[in-house]
């Protein structure tokens, strides 16, 4: 069973890039509204396998995406 991830932004541009920037790298991601839970001032969420979270976070960074935040999703 897969634990996951997801990646909440500021806006839309950010969360396109992400997917983009992600996917190039080679990391599944998948876009999903965000859950209500999660406070964001985009609708919109990347979910990705919760394992390659330092993945994620480091090609993000590199990429200089601006994430809001990221949790475990349960």
């Amino acid at each position: 069973m897969n634990t996951y991830g997801i990646v909440l932004f500021h806006g839309i541009q950010a969360v396109m890039r992400a997917e983009k920037v992600l996917g190039q790298a080679g990391l599944p991601t998948k876009l999903m509204p965000t859950p209500r839970q999660f406070s964001s001032d985009c609708g919109v969420a990347l979910r990705f396998t919760w394992s390659e979270l330092e993945q994620v976070r480091d090609r993000l960074a590199a990429a200089k995406v601006d994430v809001d935040v990221i949790h475990p999703l349960e």
